[in-house]
Parts: structure tokens; C-alpha cells; sequence
């Protein structure tokens, strides 16, 4: 029995019968290796990133069509920004980010959305992240993450800290923030609001974020394990694991 061969030459390939024109285009661009590896690894691409966003926005359509073949949605969030989101079957990895990762990206959405913002014209410290922090989260919870104590001393603060600080390290991986300096100050970048998206809709989103914040909570609605994904994509040698992980639900943002 014959069967055709499911390779073929190149030279037999109409190419664009596989390939249009346009995402030949988009993946031919210098910006797009990249740009891939970055979408690919979990990095939100937000308008600051100038030319890799505008690279989305006039290929957002082709670009789409080049990752349903990995099993992957390109998404553009309503505030602008992209990234991957991996399917159940994609051949693109998945993760998830740790509790207190999660917290302090709550936290970062809390002050994307504060009159602070502006009066520090966009610019944050690590030492205000993690004083803002201790103000909102609740304290047992925190105590939680370096001892198993309701109150932890000035040690397990310090140790809190350095936690907190992995965890921005993390963030500003994956595009949440943009480093200022050598000094630990950083800007939050729209993209935070992957940790918001509870709040997109409401009268009082701070005071949604904030509720969140306090109550501990990652998500709404519930979903199987084997699709669960925080920020999907994201490199697991990087994730901290904790009994208690919280995960971001697919198709919530």
C-alpha cells in the first residue's frame, strides 16, 4: 500500500498555502526571535516595551494564528498588554507562580491604582512595596510564609523581606515591573492588572483589590488542576512551592 509521505520538498510547498504573507512578514522581523522567546517564557508585553508592542499590535491577527498552532492564545488585555496563554495540550510550558508571589502582585495592582502613583510619578522602592504590604496583608498570613508562629520577630521580618524581594525579582522577569536605577526602585507597569482582574468591573476598584488583598484571595471561581496556570508560561526552575498555591484561572483576563 502506498501511503504519501506527510514531509514534503520545500520545493513543492506553495508556502503560501502554510504561511501567509503577512506572518512570513512578522516572523521575519528582527524584533520577533526575541520577542518569542520572551512570550514563550511568560513575560507580559506591555506599551512600554515600545517597538515589541507596536511589533503585537500590527501583527496581533497573524501572530494569533502562528501560536493556536502551539495550543497557545495570544492574548491582548484590555489595558493593552500581551502574553501567552498556554492551553491543557500546548507544547509551550506552564507554571505557576507562589502564594506570596501572587500577594505581592495584588499588592503592585493596589498601587498601579493609588493616588501615590502619581504623586511619586510612577516610581516605587522595594522598602515601600513591603511596607505597603505589611499594611494591607493580614499578619498571620505573612508570619506564615518564614515561620509557623501568629507573630514572627524582627528576624522572620528580614526574612519576610527577602522573600518579598524575590518575588519583585520574579515580577520584573515576567514584565509586572521596570527596574529604576540600581537602588531598588521601580515603576509598576499596566501589566499588573493580570493580578487585577477581579477588578476590571465595580464602582471602587482599589477598594475590590484591596479586599482581595486582605481575604488572601487569588481567584473566584474554581477549576481542574490539570488546567490551572497562574502566569502560563512562566519558568518553573523560578517558582517557589507551598502547600497552599494560588492560581490564576484561565480565561479570567
Amino acid at each position: 500500500m502506498n501511503m504519501e509521505p506527510r514531509y514534503k520538498p520545500m520545493s513543492s510547498i506553495n508556502i503560501e498555502e502554510y504561511m501567509p504573507e503577512k506572518l512570513a512578514k512578522a516572523i521575519a522581523n528582527p524584533l520577533f526571535p526575541a520577542l518569542d522567546n520572551a512570550l514563550r517564557s511568560g513575560r507580559h508585553v506591555s506599551s512600554e516595551d515600545l517597538d515589541n508592542h507596536a511589533l503585537l499590535i500590527e501583527f496581533e491577527r497573524e501572530l494569533g494564528m502562528f501560536y493556536r498552532r502551539y495550543n497557545a492564545e495570544l492574548i491582548r488585555a484590555p489595558e493593552g498588554f500581551f502574553y501567552l496563554r498556554p492551553r491543557s495540550t500546548s507544547l509551550i510550558g506552564r507554571s505557576v507562580l507562589s502564594e506570596i508571589d501572587m500577594l505581592v502582585g495584588k499588592v503592585l495592582c493596589f498601587l498601579y491604582l493609588s493616588p501615590e502613583r502619581l504623586a511619586h510619578e510612577g516610581i516605587f522602592t522595594n522598602q515601600e512595596l513591603f511596607d505597603e504590604l505589611l499594611v494591607l496583608a493580614d499578619e498571620k498570613k505573612l508570619m506564615k510564609f518564614v515561620t509557623h508562629r501568629a507573630s514572627g520577630s524582627d528576624l522572620d521580618r528580614e526574612k519576610l523581606y527577602d522573600k518579598v524581594k524575590t518575588s519583585l525579582r520574579r515580577l520584573r522577569r515576567i514584565g509586572m515591573l521596570i527596574p529604576i536605577g540600581e537602588n531598588g526602585k521601580f515603576r509598576i507597569s499596566e501589566s499588573v492588572f493580570r493580578f487585577g482582574a477581579d477588578v476590571r468591573t465595580g464602582d471602587d476598584v482599589r477598594e475590590a483589590q484591596l479586599r482581595l488583598i486582605r481575604d488572601g484571595e487569588a481567584v473566584v471561581h474554581q477549576q481542574e488542576p490539570s488546567q490551572s496556570s497562574l502566569l502560563d508560561g512562566f519558568d518553573a526552575d523560578d517558582t517557589e512551592h507551598h502547600d497552599s498555591e494560588q492560581t490564576m484561572q484561565e480565561g479570567e483576563v
